[in-house]
């Protein structure tokens, strides 16, 4: 099953959703993702039948208005992302900056969709005023806009009617949340510092979001979190604490195309923990659901407990 991406993103977690999803208890009420993102894990969720409401959150205002128009009004956005696919032939980086101007002033979800096809490795940066200032990738015109349209209406036929999205602090999102629930995080761990990291729209302290993880547990809910990762031995973010008494999947998700482009063959790993809460509501143990996802020839999974 394809599962649409009408949302560029880097480090979206689209190639490794169908894994995260694996280890979702049957039953729940909403599933709740406070750093939405790109939503791959609920888009995932909603086209395989795991979870039937959803709750999408991410503090980037834009973001989030860029949904809303995707869900609600998919032709509307997929048109006009046409029209402005279209009218940057034969001046695609003059237009490119023309628009990111207008994005920073006006904030217009289809200025947004159209820069973030159209930028480096679609990966989105941000100034200290918090303007949008990543250059275009000038290899490339962005996705099609054909293949656009269908991924949105894909994702508004996912989502709509059954999608509540905010645009909040993520502390705020996780004081609402209900024991029935299950709660999908993806923060920005790169950025989880105190300080400003321009990859993001806005980074997390990492003692608060720590904190935050203790009182999901003391009110025990479920939860999974994306946090950490490495490349080759190179590991990225930092060490959760071993008293939050998470279970810690590491998943493969492939070769690392910069490596490669060095000249080198290295993996990417991406950190899964669950929480405690999460493992006594799975049906099966939680060993035998790695063993049901360890075939796919780019996936190895190796389980740790406690966050070593």
């Amino acid at each position: 099953m394809r599962i649409p991406q009408p949302i560029p993103y880097q480090g979206s977690k689209r190639n490794i959703a169908k894994i995260i999803i694996s280890f979702f208890p049957r039953e729940f009420d909403t599933l709740v993702e406070p750093f939405a993102g790109s939503a791959a894990v609920s888009l995932a969720a909603a086209a395989y039948g795991r979870a039937h409401k959803f709750h999408l959150n991410d503090i980037n205002e834009p973001l989030m208005e860029l949904w809303k128009v995707i869900i609600n009004d998919p032709m509307e956005i997929a048109n006009r992302y046409e029209e402005l696919w279209k009218a940057q032939k034969g001046r695609e980086k003059e237009f490119y900056f023309y628009i990111r101007d207008e994005f920073n002033k006006k904030h217009r979800p289809d200025y947004f969709l159209f820069l973030l096809a159209r930028c480096v490795k679609a990966s989105i940066r941000y100034n200290s005023k918090g303007e949008f200032n990543q250059s275009p990738d000038n290899r490339r015109k962005g996705r099609h806009h054909k293949k656009m349209r269908e991924d949105i209406f894909i994702a508004s036929n996912l989502l709509r009617g059954r999608t509540i999205l905010t645009s909040k602090d993520y502390k705020i999102i996780l004081d609402e949340i209900k024991k029935t629930d299950l709660v999908y995080m993806d923060p920005p761990y790169q950025g989880v510092c105190t300080g400003r990291d321009p990859r993001y729209y806005m980074g997390i302290n990492f003692e608060e979001f720590v904190k935050q993880l203790e009182k999901l547990n003391k009110k025990k809910i479920a939860f999974i979190l994306s946090y950490d990762g490495r490349k080759g031995e190179k590991k990225y973010g930092n060490d959760l604490p071993q008293e939050l008494d998470l279970y810690k999947v590491e998943i493969c998700a492939g070769t690392s195309a910069q490596s490669t482009l060095l000249g080198k063959h290295e993996y990417t790993y991406e950190s899964l923990y669950l929480s405690k809460e999460l493992l006594d509501r799975l049906e099966e143990p939680i060993e035998e659901i790695v063993k049901s996802v360890t075939p796919r020839k780019t996936t190895q999974l190796k389980i740790q407990i406690g966050g070593n």
